[in-house]
C-alpha cells in the first residue's frame, strides 16, 4: 500500500471517529483506527459531517458506524435523537443499538431540509452513560430536481416611441429552488420570439430588456409581444417560459390639421352663449392624450372678443360660439383667421406641409333687440329718512335698433316695500313714501328694485334693470355711556385696574365706534385728579392721578363718535372712591374699618367726628342767640355800617298766629325794592284783603307811597305796623310781623321756606373753606365735585 493510500485510510479513520472499546485491553484491530502511542490510548468521540445525496433510492442505506472504546463490542448500547428520528420528520434515520450502525430509511429533499443534526449516546448494559453525547451532522447534497420559474407569467413594460437604442424597458425575473451555490440554480435568460425586426434584447444573467434599434413608432405598432425563456445549469439544464408585453407610449410627433382651408357660418345678433358651428381637424397621435387634444386660437378678425372656440373632448373638433352679443347695426360680417395646436408641444419636425390654419367667414343676422340700460345695475344713494317725492335716479334705456323707430316705456317689476315710483315715459325714479330703517328688505344698507324697459317692436322686447339704492346712515345719535356694573375704584393711582367705561351708539358704522372719551373741559379740575386711557374703540379706563379721598365723586365726561359730522354728548358719572385692599380691590365697609393702615386712622376719625360735633354746636349757638336777642323797633334795624342798605342783612322776626300762610293780609311787594316800585295801582273798588278777612267790615285804607330812600324804611315799617293795628278790616287774631327784604341780589337768598331747595346743587358751601382745615372734609363731602 503506497503512502497516499495510507494517508487516505488514516483520514477516513479519523473522520469516522472509531476506536477500541476498552483502551486497557488488547482487542481486535479495526481498519479505521490508528494504533495508539506506546503507554497511551487515544479516544475520539467526535464524528465529522456525513454527506448524503437527496432523492437517493437505495434504501435502507448505512451512513456510518459509531463505536465507543469504553467497552468491548456488545457491551455498549447506542442511540440517536433529533430531527428525522424522534422529531419531525419522523423515521428518516435509525441506529442499531449494539453495532452502532446508522441507516437512512427514506429519501431526503434538500429543498425542504438541507441538513440534520443528531445527538449520539453511548450507554453500558446497565444504562449508565459511557460517553458524553456527541453531534452527528448529516448534510443533504443538492440534485438538479427543480425547474426554474418566472415570478409572473406576463411582464409589462413601456417605452416612448422613437427611443434611442439601449433604453431600459423592463426586467424579467425567475427563481430556482435548487442550491444557489451550484449550477443547478445558475439561470440564463433569452428571447425566444419577438417578431421582425428585432428591436429588443434581454441580458442573459440580469433579465433586463432594452431597445436595440431605432424605429419604434406608436402609429405603426403600439404593442410588442415577446416570448422569454429561462434555463438553469447556465442555460443547459431545465427551462421555463413567460411573456413580455411592451407598450409604445405616444409622443407628439404629429401636428393637428384642419380638414378644410375655409369655413362659412351664420350668427344671430344680441345673443350670447350659443354655438355657431364646428371646425374639423385630424391628428394621428393617441386619442385623448395631450398629444392629440387640439387647442384653437383666433389670430385676427375679432378685436372685441365676440367669439370663442372650445374643443369637443369626444371628437376633437373646434366649437365656435358667441361669447359677447353681436350687433348687426355696428358689424354685420366677420372674417376670422384661426389656428390649431396640441396641448403638448410638438417633439418632431413634420415630414410634410401641414394645414394648421384656416379662414372663417361669419354673417350676422338682424333681429329686434331689447332695450339696453347703459348702466346696469344702477347704483345710487339716499340719506335715511328721505321724504316722499325725493328724486332717486333716472333709469332710462336705449333701443339699439337705430334703423327702426320704436318707443320705450318703463314699469316696476320688483319693489317689495312699494317705496319707489317710476315714470313710465322717462324712467325717472322718485320715492313715494318714507322707507322704514327696520325694513326686512334692507340688506346691509342696500335696497334693491327691478325696473322693466319695453319697446314696441315686433315682437316686443323687454329689458330688465336693477336699481340698487344705498341708504346712507345719518349720524343722528350721540354715543351714550354704558353704566359700569360696579362704579367704584381704588383711590390710589398705582393700585387696582381702574374703572372700565364703555359706550354705545344707535348709529351704524361709520358713525359709531371708535369713540373718544374725554373729561369735560368745562371742569378743569377733573384733569388734575383723573385720567382716561384708551382701551379699544368702545372702551376707556378711568384712573386717579393721585390719591383721592374716599367717598362719592361726581365727574362729567364728554363722549364723541366717529361720524361726519361727529356727535358728542356730555354725561355725568358718579364714582365711588373706596379703600384699597389686596391687589387694588375695594374693601367692604366692615373690612375697611378694620384695615388700620389702609385709610383714615383712629385719630383722624376722632378728629373728623369732633369737628362735626363742634360745627353742630356752633350752629345751635347761633340759632339760640338769634332767637333770644332783644328786638329794637327803632335803630336796631338800621344800626351798624350797613345802615344804607338792609337787603344783605338777615334780620330777626318772630312768627305768631297763622305763620307764613297768614301773609295775604299784607302787600309784601312794598318790601321788595322799595326804591324801584311805582305807586301800586288797584282796580276800582277796595284793595285786596286776606282770604280769611270777613267782607264788609271796616273801611279800606288808602294806599301809602313807598319810602323814597333806604333811610326811610324803618319809619315806613313802623307806620305800617301802626296802620295794621288800627285797621278794622284786619282780624285781631294776628300779631304784626317784622319783615326785611330778601329778594334778588341778596347774598343769603330767600329764607321764606326751609324746604324751598331740596338739592345740594342749590347750596353754596364755599364759605366753609374759611372755617379752618377741620371743616375742609365737610366741604369735600357736600360741596360741588
Amino acid at each position: 500500500m503506497d503512502a497516499a493510500l495510507l494517508l487516505a485510510l488514516g483520514l477516513l479513520a479519523q473522520s469516522l471517529d472509531l476506536s477500541w472499546g476498552d483502551p486497557g485491553r488488547p482487542g481486535i484491530l479495526h481498519p479505521w483506527r490508528r494504533l495508539p502511542a506506546p503507554g497511551r490510548v487515544r479516544r475520539a468521540w467526535v464524528i465529522p459531517p456525513i454527506s448524503v445525496p437527496e432523492n437517493y433510492k437505495g434504501l435502507p442505506y448505512m451512513l456510518v458506524q459509531i463505536r465507543s472504546d469504553k467497552r468491548q463490542p456488545g457491551g455498549v448500547i447506542y442511540s440517536i435523537q433529533g430531527p428525522g428520528v424522534d422529531e419531525e420528520p419522523l423515521g428518516l434515520f435509525s441506529v442499531e443499538k449494539f453495532s452502532g450502525r446508522v441507516f437512512l430509511n427514506a429519501e431526503l429533499d434538500r429543498e425542504k431540509t438541507a441538513s440534520y443534526r443528531l445527538k449520539v449516546f453511548a450507554l453500558d448494559l446497565g444504562g449508565s452513560v459511557l460517553e458524553e453525547p456527541t453531534d452527528l451532522e448529516i448534510v443533504v447534497v443538492d440534485q438538479n430536481d427543480n425547474r426554474p420559474a418566472f415570478v409572473r407569467e406576463v411582464f409589462a413594460g413601456r417605452v416612448l416611441e422613437g427611443a434611442a437604442p439601449g433604453t431600459y424597458v423592463t426586467r424579467a425575473e425567475a427563481t430556482d429552488a435548487d442550491d444557489p451555490d451550484t449550477d443547478n440554480a445558475a439561470l440564463h435568460y433569452s428571447i425566444l420570439e419577438q417578431g421582425s425586426p428585432e428591436l429588443f434584447s434581454i441580458h442573459a444573467r440580469t433579465g433586463e430588456i432594452r431597445t436595440v434599434h431605432v424605429g419604434l413608432d406608436r402609429e405603426a405598432v403600439a404593442v410588442y409581444n415577446l416570448t422569454l425563456q429561462v434555463a438553469d445549469m447556465s442555460g443547459e439544464g431545465l427551462t421555463a417560459t413567460a411573456s413580455a408585453i411592451i407598450s409604445v407610449d405616444d409622443i407628439n410627433d404629429n401636428a393637428p390639421e384642419f380638414t378644410r382651408d375655409e369655413f362659412s357660418m351664420e350668427a344671430t345678433e344680441a345673443v350670447s352663449g350659443v354655438d355657431v358651428g364646428r371646425l374639423e381637424v385630424e391628428d394621428r397621435d393617441l386619442p385623448g392624450s395631450p398629444n392629440w387634444v387640439a387647442n384653437f386660437t383666433i389670430l385676427e378678425g375679432d378685436p372685441s372678443g365676440h367669439f370663442g372656440i372650445r374643443t369637443d373632448p369626444r371628437t376633437n373638433e373646434g366649437v365656435l360660439s358667441v361669447v359677447k352679443p353681436l350687433d348687426y347695426e355696428s358689424h354685420a360680417h366677420y372674417e376670422l383667421r384661426v389656428s390649431v395646436q396640441n396641448e403638448a408641444p410638438l417633439q418632431a419636425a413634420p415630414t410634410r406641409i401641414q394645414r394648421g390654419q384656416a379662414r372663417l367667414s361669419i354673417r350676422v343676422q338682424d333681429i329686434n333687440e331689447p332695450p339696453v340700460f347703459p348702466e346696469n345695475p344702477l347704483r345710487t344713494s339716499l340719506a335715511e329718512g328721505a321724504a316722499p317725492g325725493t328724486f332717486v335716479a333716472t333709469f332710462s334705456a336705449q333701443d339699439p335698433d337705430v334703423e327702426q323707430l320704436q318707443r320705450v316705456s318703463y314699469s316696476k317689476d320688483y319693489d317689495p316695500e312699494d317705496w319707489l315710483q317710476v315714470d313710465g315715459a322717462t324712467g325717472r325714479v322718485q320715492t313715494q313714501r318714507a322707507l322704514s330703517p327696520a325694513s326686512p328688505f334692507l340688506k346691509d344698507g342696500w335696497y334693491r328694485a327691478v325696473v322693466l324697459a319695453l319697446d314696441d317692436g315686433s315682437p316686443p322686447r323687454t329689458a330688465t334693470g336693477t336699481l340698487s339704492v344705498e341708504i346712507l346712515e345719518v349720524n343722528d345719535h350721540a354715543p351714550a355711556l354704558a353704566p359700569p356694573p360696579t362704579p367704584s375704584l381704588c383711590g390710589e393711582p398705582d393700585r387696582g385696574p381702574g374703572l372700565l367705561l364703555g359706550a354705545t351708539d344707535q348709529d351704524l358704522p361709520p358713525h359709531g365706534a371708535p369713540f373718544r372719551f374725554r373729561l369735560s373741559p368745562a371742569e378743569p379740575g377733573l384733569g388734575r385728579n383723573w385720567s382716561l386711557s384708551h382701551v379699544n374703540g368702545t372702551h376707556a379706563r378711568l384712573r386717579p392721578r393721585h390719591a383721592l379721598p374716599e367717598g362719592l365723586h361726581r365727574l362729567r365726561l364728554l363722549l364723541q363718535d366717529s361720524g361726519q359730522p361727529p356727535q358728542e354728548r356730555e354725561q355725568p358719572l358718579n364714582v365711588t372712591v373706596c379703600r384699597c385692599g389686596p391687589g387694588g380691590a375695594c374693601l367692604p365697609g366692615a373690612a375697611a374699618l378694620r384695615a388700620g393702615g389702609a385709610g383714615v386712622g383712629l385719630g383722624a376719625l376722632a378728629l373728623v367726628l369732633g369737628s362735626a360735633a363742634a360745627l353742630l354746636l356752633l350752629v345751635l349757638l347761633v340759632l339760640l342767640r338769634a332767637r333770644f336777642r332783644p328786638r329794637s323797633r327803632d335803630r336796631s334795624l338800621l344800626r351798624g355800617p350797613l345802615d344804607d342798605d338792609l337787603r344783605d342783612n338777615i334780620l330777626n322776626y318772630n312768627e305768631q298766629g297763622g305763620g307764613e300762610e297768614d301773609q295775604d293780609a299784607y302787600d309784601l311787594n312794598q318790601l321788595r325794592h322799595p326804591s324801584e316800585l311805582a305807586a301800586p295801582s288797584f282796580p276800582p273798588g277796595r284793595p285786596p284783603l286776606r282770604r280769611e278777612a270777613p267782607l264788609g267790615r271796616g273801611r279800606p285804607q288808602a294806599p301809602r307811597p313807598p319810602p323814597a330812600s333806604p333811610a326811610d324804611i324803618a319809619s315806613f315799617i313802623r307806620d305800617g305796623l301802626q296802620a295794621a293795628d288800627s285797621d278794622p278790616s284786619v282780624p285781631p287774631y294776628d300779631t304784626a310781623l317784622i319783615y326785611d327784604y330778601e329778594g334778588d341780589g341778596s347774598a343769603a337768598g330767600t329764607l321764606s321756606s326751609p324746604v324751598s331747595s331740596l338739592g345740594d346743587e342749590d347750596q353754596d358751601y364755599d364759605y366753609l373753606q374759611d372755617w379752618g382745615p377741620r371743616f375742609a372734609r365737610l366741604a369735600d363731602l357736600y360741596g360741588h365735585p
